[in-house]
């Protein structure tokens, strides 16, 4: 299934802030199958046993994305990047109340196919990928962004290069070095 042009969704966009209601039911039919798809590879590469199934995680990201006040949805990539920094704080939340729950034992992410960091297969600590992401951030704030938005919001490189006004020379450097970044955080 490929997803909805992003003129269709720009264009319910547009209505967002003078009719809301009218834009979330035209846009939901339209978005819903591109956020399971990308909550349900995001959460494949969780270790068994986790709890959050893909449907609840892009229902509860949808229900925060809608409620949504101070926010401006502008165009598809700057929703799927505010749908992506919210189903990143659904998860990191998730892994902080299992690791409260488990005394330590925090939700571990594959990181594989969108962002390679570490050996193909290695499990991570979500909550430390979270830390890394924010080392990252403090280091340099676009290429964190770009990292999230591509792992996070299964943006593609011209997605990402559109939602944040800059090359694609430039997201694929950012890509790399935000990876390298993360492995070594991660790493040691």
């Amino acid at each position: 299934m490929t997803p909805p042009p992003a003129g269709d969704i720009t264009v319910i966009l547009q209505r967002w802030d003078t009719d809301r209601d009218s834009a979330i039911e035209a846009l939901t039919p339209i978005v819903y199958g591109e956020l399971h798809k990308i909550a349900a590879s995001f959460l494949r590469r969780q270790s068994p046993g986790h709890t959050l199934q893909p449907t609840a995680l892009i229902n509860e990201a949808y229900m925060r994305l809608v409620k949504q006040d101070e926010a401006s949805l502008t165009d598809r990539s700057h929703f799927y990047a505010l749908a992506a920094r919210m189903m990143r704080q659904i998860l990191l939340n998730a892994a902080r109340d299992n690791r409260a729950q488990k005394r330590g034992s925090g939700n571990v992410v594959q990181l594989d196919g969108n962002v390679e960091i570490g050996e193909a297969g290695h499990n991570l600590d979500f909550m430390a990928l979270n830390e890394a992401l924010e080392k990252l951030q403090v280091h340099n704030a676009r290429m964190a962004q770009v990292v999230e938005l591509r792992f996070f919001g299964g943006l593609q490189l011209d997605e990402i290069a559109a939602s944040l006004s800059i090359g694609l020379a430039t997201v694929k450097r950012d890509l790399t070095l935000g990876q390298a970044y993360l492995r070594n955080v991660l790493t040691g």
